[in-house]
């Protein structure tokens, strides 16, 4: 990842009357990265894309960003088009109005980039609200910006929507910054460099989502065997190794222990001794989702 950054806030504080949305936030996007903000509804990730994209005003603190503003992008959650429109003018609209400059021929590739090639000609009118969700990012990416931001870019979005929105993220990342927030956490997981998990206004982590997962989630493993499976939990509990050995499943137990090395090396064996049937042991997968509850519970 390079080291050059394009956005930086430090100590930002927004308040709403008596209400605190954001309180202190300082966090720092890097260039040709993709970040994801995650948090509760509530947590203040729609307030801070607003004052990123310039839509609103910090109480307190300072935002500092190495994009000029005509070339930051900004897709709301739920973006809205005049309905005599048709797919094509709505793009091309976007661009001469922030971007005159981009070639006309840029609309017909947003378009295709979205999906939406194909009805580029109808009226926005009629359109559900996936194809509304994929309408306005075509509108954001259209003028090329250096700095993207985007406010749940799959909501409504069925899966094979999001795969593809998902995969476009991921390009845009290679050649500009996106910043998102989700609340599907595994679409932040797959895509994304760098979380910032928010909670009632303040950033409870920034950094490499490898890095996240690597200090908040125990190790275990997942060991699918044949009936019955209470004498080999009794056993596998006895052992200094073990944390814990559940059943999450009629065919499987759910063993945390204290180290992967611990049961790389001991599992096996103690499976054996214990006289199980084993058909597959796998450690378990890391996910945001896990590590996210655990954080803002």
């Amino acid at each position: 990842m390079s080291e050059r950054w394009v956005v930086q806030t430090q100590g930002l504080v927004k308040t709403y009357g008596g209400v605190r949305a954001l309180a202190g936030v300082s966090l720092r996007v890097e260039a040709g990265s993709v970040y994801g903000l995650v948090g509760p509804n509530g947590a203040g990730k729609t307030t801070l894309l607003a004052i990123l994209a310039g839509l609103r005003r910090p109480t307190a603190g300072s935002v500092r960003t190495t994009v000029p503003r005509e070339r930051v992008a900004v897709m709301p959650d739920t973006p809205r088009f005049e309905p005599w429109l048709t797919a094509f003018e709505v793009v091309d609209l976007a661009r001469s109005l922030i971007a005159p400059e981009v070639p006309k021929s840029e609309v017909d590739l947003a378009l295709e980039r979205t999906g939406l090639a194909d009805v580029a000609g109808r009226r926005v009118g009629g359109f559900s609200r996936g194809m509304l969700q994929r309408l306005g990012l075509a509108s954001t990416i259209v003028s090329r910006p250096g700095l993207l931001l985007l406010d749940e870019p799959c909501a409504a979005l069925d899966p094979a929507g999001r795969k593809e929105v998902l995969d476009l993220v991921t390009r845009l990342g290679r050649s500009g910054t996106v910043l998102f927030s989700s609340h599907i956490l595994s679409d932040v997981q797959r895509v994304c460099d760098t979380v910032g998990v928010l909670r009632e206004g303040r950033l409870l982590f920034e950094g490499p989502i490898d890095a996240l997962l690597a200090d908040r989630v125990r190790p275990a493993f997942l060991v699918r065997l044949r009936r019955p499976l209470d004498p080999v939990a009794a056993a596998l509990r006895a052992q200094p190794w073990v944390r814990s050995a559940e059943m999450t499943g009629a065919s499987e137990l759910r063993v945390e222990v204290r180290s992967l090395e611990d049961g790389e090396r001991e599992l096996a064996g103690a499976l054996a001794r214990a006289g199980a049937r084993v058909i597959a042991i796998e450690p378990e997968a890391a996910d945001l989702e896990t590590v996210f509850l655990e954080m803002t519970a």
